[in-house]
């Protein structure tokens, strides 16, 4: 609310995450409560702080970074259903906020390796991370710059007749893949 009443921007990123990997036996209220407020509250609050400077410019841009993992993913039961949460928050505001020149939409990575996010699940020095890139339909793991292409032009002042969008930026995860 500080930075908006002194700012007035009409581009909001929320680009949070953690993810708490754990066994559905493991999971915790706690667990779902903290991603919760990280995942969703944070960006209604986010966003409710600069919707009036959007509305008073007729114009604006929501983009939210969700993730693949909303398709369902092992050991993400609570990062899962908050990230799978902004799927619909995003869909919600871009009926909402459409006829006032305001687009949202979601930016959803798959397995972006030179981040600390990704690294604290799968080591920087883990064997394992060939074999995950083998397992991407593209044969490689995302990087940070193609999550950030992705973001900027949807957030582009020219991309107003998007929204209400879920963009995978999964090397094609979010299709599936069989590897033998």
């Amino acid at each position: 609310a500080e930075v908006a009443a002194e700012a007035p921007l009409t581009t909001v990123v929320h680009n949070a995450g953690a993810i708490r990997e754990k066994l559905l036996e493991e999971v915790t209220a706690e667990d779902i409560e903290a991603l919760t407020a990280l995942h969703i509250t944070a960006a209604v609050l986010l966003v409710q702080a600069f919707l009036p400077t959007m509305k008073a410019a007729g114009f604006g841009r929501i983009v939210l970074v969700g993730s693949r993992a909303a398709l369902g993913l092992q050991k993400r039961t609570a990062y899962s259903a908050t990230k799978a949460g902004l799927i619909g928050l995003m869909r919600t505001w871009a009926l909402e906020l459409g006829p006032s020149g305001i687009t949202a939409n979601l930016v959803a990575p798959g397995p972006i390796a030179e981040t600390q996010m990704f690294h604290d699940v799968i080591p920087r020095d883990d064997p394992r991370l060939e074999q995950i890139a083998q397992g991407v339909p593209v044969r490689r793991l995302g990087r940070p710059a193609d999550v950030a292409r992705a973001v900027a032009f949807l957030a582009a002042p020219d991309s107003g007749f998007i929204t209400g969008q879920n963009f995978f930026v999964c090397g094609g995860t979010s299709v599936g893949s069989i590897t033998y």
